[in-house]
């Protein structure tokens, strides 16, 4: 069964959306997240987590219990195998990181794609769930066509992370646009980073930096997406034009709450 990539129809409809990332590869975590029925995808941070392909199909499989497509951001050296990798599991579109150059998003496109004259990706026949009924001449609305559509429907989105990125930001956009890139992640730590400044993430001089990539992105009609740690962040992005967040991380939620409940519970017991 195909789930639908309720993700890619609010895009085309011109919607805004509402992402949370998480890092644990516990099932739960997705279907906890589809059950508020609050957000339009989870996103898997894989480039920071340890997983192999069998937790992705469980990842997915819960995703869809709970109506809830799944987005993967996988590590740049071995984006291709993974990105496909959780296609297969039934994932609805793909975050890449480390975008440096044109030749890097034709490389992106390529591993998520058909293989078609349509769509000029690499992407075949691949007998895995998105595949197993739409191959078969037996299940039920076998067809074909709906595993080609379903590849296409996949949201592809980038980062803008890195100096050398921001220095040919308009080259990087065109390209995008050419390659059917949809939305775009700023990335203030790797950009700060690459620049041999760390802590730039966490001064006023991103400011400038960030607002020109909101800016371009919007000027070449790619959707820009911001991360933010909680919703009172949003009203600055949103008057800059942003309409695409991803909210908070798990692994912070939780930290956060381990650190309110036990600073309450200490205070009680010191004073029995």
């Amino acid at each position: 069964m195909i789930m639908p990539n309720t993700f890619r129809e609010k895009l085309d409809r011109g919607e805004p959306t509402v992402g949370t990332h998480f890092l644990s590869p516990d099932p739960d975590i997705p279907e906890l997240i589809g059950d508020t029925g609050l957000y339009d995808y989870g996103e898997f941070c894989a480039e920071y987590a340890a997983f192999d392909m069998q937790l992705l199909y469980h990842m997915a499989r819960a995703g869809q219990c709970a109506n809830l497509p799944l987005m993967i951001k996988p590590d740049q050296k071995s984006e291709s195998f993974w990105a496909q990798a959780a296609l297969g599991a039934g994932f609805k579109s793909v975050l890449f990181t480390d975008v440096r150059t044109v030749k890097d998003i034709a490389r992106c496109q390529q591993a998520i794609r058909p293989d078609n004259p349509t769509n000029g990706g690499h992407m075949g026949v691949k007998l895995r769930r998105p595949a197993l009924s739409g191959y078969s001449d037996q299940g039920p609305g076998s067809s074909p066509e709906s595993y080609v559509q379903d590849l296409e429907s996949i949201v592809f989105l980038i980062m803008i992370e890195k100096h050398m990125t921001v220095e040919n930001i308009d080259e990087i956009l065109s390209g995008a646009k050419d390659y059917g890139v949809d939305m775009t992640q700023w990335g203030p730590a790797d950009y700060g980073f690459s620049r041999g400044k760390p802590n730039l993430m966490n001064t006023p001089e991103i400011w400038p930096v960030e607002e020109l990539i909101i800016r371009k992105c919007l000027e070449h009609g790619i959707h820009p997406r911001i991360e933010i740690g909680d919703s009172d962040k949003a009203k600055r992005y949103i008057d800059l034009g942003v309409r695409h967040f991803c909210v908070g991380w798990d692994r912070f939620f939780y930290q956060k709450n381990l650190l309110q409940i036990g600073e309450k519970m200490n205070k009680i017991v010191k004073e029995l």
